[in-house]
């Protein structure tokens, strides 16, 4: 089932400029890190699952990029141009070869499981 997103046809075309490029410097960084890195973790200060998922992959000798945004009392308007990108809505993002596998715990089942193992080879 695809993602609910709102139709362009139904964006006023005096806003719709304003709509494609809000934020749109996080979403690029974002985007061209997932590009350049095996495995990428974003993530902000204070929140623990971002800090269990780094730490999971380092047990797993996995190399990886981590991106930080901010912390719960900071930058939570950039964070949330990433969430509405995505459709995710918890931190951490983690993107393998460019595409998003989900949090913390998605990434835990992946390594366990040796999926992402396979996803990298």
């Amino acid at each position: 089932m695809p993602r609910l997103i709102l139709e362009e046809a139904l964006i006023h075309p005096a806003v719709r400029e304003r709509v494609a490029n809000h934020q749109r410097d996080i979403v690029e960084e974002v985007r061209s890190a997932a590009a350049q890195h095996a495995v990428l973790v974003v993530g902000m200060r204070g929140n623990p699952y971002p800090r269990r998922a780094r730490q999971w992959l380092r047990e797993a000798n996995i190399a990886h990029q981590y991106l930080e945004y901010g912390s719960y009392f900071s930058d939570w308007r950039r964070r949330n141009a990433l969430k509405m990108w995505t459709g995710w809505p918890t931190l951490p993002m983690v993107f393998v070869k460019g595409a998003l596998v989900g949090g913390a715990e998605d990434l835990k089942r992946l390594i366990d499981s040796g999926e992402l193992q396979r996803m990298l080879a």
